[in-house]
């Protein structure tokens, strides 16, 4: 999944793409359907990449695309508006580990919202790294 341009700007609902880098920050485009211009100053605002983004865990911090993959094998996944009780035990399934003092009904609301509007975009299934090596051509196999 590539997930390299996503951020989460706090104070603001939803994702964010980012388009381009000026002196100051970053201008971005909201992912939702009404595709939202916003330029945000990093002196004022706080970014946070979503492949950057980890969830506390009872021994080390577990990244967030690898809670995502997780997701997209679970048979279902609750909606964001499901009950804490649900939820957590839908985290247990896909972040066994994570610490459930920690990590709180609304933090797990807000990764719920965040792959709910991600899983059907083509980013989320790219791969995070695009290889720089020339794609080897295909050679057909010809029957003597």
């Amino acid at each position: 999944m590539n997930l390299q341009t996503v951020v989460s700007v706090a104070g603001k609902p939803g994702l964010w793409k980012a388009l381009a880098q000026n002196k100051t920050g970053f201008i971005l485009e909201s992912l939702d359907e009404k595709k939202t211009k916003l330029v945000v100053n990093l002196s004022t605002a706080k970014l946070a990449a979503l492949d950057e983004i980890t969830i506390f865990g009872t021994e080390d911090d577990i990244k967030l695309t690898d809670v995502f993959e997780r997701m997209k094998a679970a048979a279902s996944v609750p909606d964001a508006k499901a009950d804490g009780k649900t939820m957590r035990e839908f985290f247990r399934e896909v972040a066994p580990d994570h610490d459930e003092e920690k990590v709180y009904a609304s933090d797990m609301k807000k990764i719920l919202t965040w792959y709910a509007l991600l899983k059907d975009m083509p980013i989320f299934n790219e791969s995070a790294v695009a290889s720089n090596a020339p794609a080897e051509p295909e050679v057909e196999e010809q029957e003597n």
